[in-house]
């Protein structure tokens, strides 16, 4: 059923449990969107995957009435996260530990994210060293500012956005290639500067192998309904794929993994209900979590275009970020 967007009023929730019978945080509750203030108590333990947007036959966007409640906890807790588990993210990515425009003095740059540096960082330089071979552009390394945002830490997101910006603007970059669904989908209407994805890019340029087996899919949360990416994706794919869609979330989703272990590993152990094949996903962070539970025969899309062999490194994330930071230091 196709969402109708703006409606951000939960009473105009008809309490018709559409949105319960798709999600199971909603169903463990026993809960429907409008149900306002049980879910004011709960908003944390959203995984924001829009699941409830997308069934809700009133077009109530339920993602963005969780959104609203935790950005109302943090004003009301005078700005600051009242949640606990959630200090080293936090500390982290509020004012990224691992941010590097070292090497972003050029029109067009990388955008790796986060995660993709984190669990592929021979890609990751791979990537950088042929983008610098094929355009002559850069890379930098920062957080989009995505889950800081998602916690409800207004002031916070438009700092980073900000800060982002100006970073880019004082090194004269016009325009940004993101490697993460997440980025693409946060910073694209945030940033005035041009986004563009890694797939574009590489058709663009010419760059990468068409797939010519059919491949069962695992679209990321943010181009669930949209799926813009996957229509750059497909480019590279000469059959089309099957689409693992009763699956709600890689379980990474709303910053609610901390609060919900055991849903978030129900939804992993969902792909195995869902199919017997590779799993295929666009996103490092998907990929990373379904490895890292259990489910080795996942592969990331982009690598497979790109001929390369690397499988995420769950164990040294932290240390893959330190890295690719100093490795390019000043550069």
């Amino acid at each position: 059923m196709k969402n109708k967007p703006g409606i951000t009023d939960p009473s105009a929730c008809t309490h018709c449990h559409v949105c319960r019978h798709n999600c199971l945080f909603l169903e463990k509750y026993n809960i429907d969107i409008g149900d306002v203030k049980r879910l004011e108590e709960l908003s944390y333990h959203c995984f924001l995957c829009g699941k409830c947007s997308r069934v809700c036959p009133e077009g109530i966007d339920g993602r963005e009435i969780i959104l609203r409640m935790r950005r109302e906890q943090v004003r009301e807790n005078n700005g600051k996260l009242r949640e606990k588990g959630y200090g080293i993210m936090v500390r982290e990515k509020q004012n990224y530990v691992f941010r590097n425009y070292g090497q972003g003095m050029k029109k067009s740059v990388l955008f790796p994210g986060c995660s993709f540096s984190a669990y592929y960082p021979e890609t990751t330089e791979y990537l950088a060293k042929l983008f610098q071979e094929k355009t002559g552009g850069g890379i930098v390394f920062d957080c989009c500012g995505k889950p800081i945002a998602e916690l409800g830490m207004e002031k916070q997101e438009q700092g980073i956005i900000e800060g982002i910006e100006k970073g880019l603007k004082e090194k004269g970059v016009e325009e940004v290639v993101t490697m993460c669904p997440n980025c693409y989908d946060f910073l694209k209407p945030r940033l005035n500067i041009k986004i563009v994805s890694i797939y574009q890019k590489l058709k663009e340029l010419g760059i990468g192998r068409v797939l010519e087996e059919k491949l069962t899919i695992f679209p990321p949360c943010p181009d669930r309904e949209s799926r813009e990416l996957l229509g750059d994706i497909q480019a590279f794919l000469k059959e089309e794929p099957d689409i693992i869609s009763r699956v709600q979330c890689c379980g990474l989703g709303g910053c609610a993994g901390k609060k919900e272990k055991e849903l978030a590993e129900e939804m992993v152990s969902g792909i195995s209900r869902e199919t017997e094949e590779t799993v295929y996903t666009y996103c490092a962070s998907c990929s990373g979590n379904f490895v890292r539970k259990g489910y080795h025969d996942t592969k990331h899309i982009l690598l497979e275009i790109l001929e390369r062999k690397e499988r995420p490194d769950t164990g040294r994330s932290v240390i893959n970020r330190l890295k690719a930071k100093y490795r390019r230091e000043g550069q």
